[in-house]
């Protein structure tokens, strides 16, 4: 029987397409044995359990590893993930950083999460902030499946709310803190396979320019935050100067935050 070491680097292999190739075949692995990829890497000696090569062909054919193993890890958790939600990103961490230093010291009462998908922006920040209420907005009723779960799996159902909705229509706020992680991608841009015929398309596509939706969020944000409040919003790394012109146009001061690759990734509006 194949040992762990070996079915990586042959699962490796066969992901050639993918930048985190060895790291996809490791969370397939330990997937398959029911452990953390911790414990995988400390012994690379145990057999392979033949549920493994199935999960290696979906990948192959370039299914995202989180609809794979139903997880994905963001900020301090384990998020639940599957087809009509949109895969949680390490680049979205910067929301949560951004909001966290904003608001340190007083954590605020209120939270919107407008097109939470699985819960991802709202449970990361409600995880942090204790007193802190939140709602989450998504059209989806795949995504806020998830959500609802994810917010009992991380013990947050009671400070945690999602209804069904077209961005804010119908709220009336105010909310201390709005965060949104909205399509941004133009129609006509090139995607690579794993995310353009899996992950839901209202999730990703914003016009030819990628600019629709903040059109439309931007005087929104202004309708619901309260007075001292902030939004964090989420942009494609191309788009500060478009989306903060259209922030500014509401009377929004304006501050850029990038991610770790030092591209900039949210904009603080207050």
């Amino acid at each position: 029987m194949t040992d762990a070491r070996t079915a990586l680097a042959q699962a490796a292999e066969r992901f050639a397409f993918s930048p985190t190739a060895r790291f996809d075949a490791e969370l397939l692995l330990a997937h398959a044995l029911g452990i953390e990829r911790n414990a995988l890497l400390l012994d690379l000696t145990r057999p392979v359990p033949d549920a493994f090569w199935p999960l290696v062909e979906r990948r192959e054919r370039q299914e995202p590893v989180a609809y794979i193993t139903g997880t994905r890890g963001f900020w301090t958790l384990d998020l639940m993930v599957g087809p009509g939600a949109l895969v949680p990103r390490v680049d979205s961490e910067t929301l949560i950083d951004a909001a966290l230093r904003h608001f340190k010291g007083r954590p605020p009462a209120t939270l919107l999460d407008l097109g939470t998908g699985p819960g991802t922006l709202l449970l990361a920040l409600l995880d942090e902030w204790r007193g802190t209420k939140g709602l989450g907005v998504d059209r989806s009723a795949e995504a806020l499946g998830y959500a609802v779960a994810n917010a009992a799996a991380c013990g947050l159902a009671d400070r945690a709310h999602f209804v069904r909705g077209d961005w804010a229509t119908a709220l009336t706020g105010p909310f201390d803190c709005i965060v949104t992680n909205p399509p941004y991608i133009g129609t006509a841009e090139p995607l690579s396979p794993e995310v353009r015929d899996y992950e839901p398309g209202t999730a990703l596509f914003a016009g030819p320019d990628g600019l629709d939706d903040y059109r439309l969020l931007a005087p929104e944000l202004r309708r619901l935050l309260a007075p001292g409040g902030a939004a964090v919003v989420e942009i494609g790394h191309e788009q500060a100067e478009a989306v903060t012109t259209l922030l500014t146009m509401q009377d929004f001061t304006v501050t850029l935050h990038r991610d770790l690759g030092g591209r900039p990734r949210a904009l603080l509006a207050h």
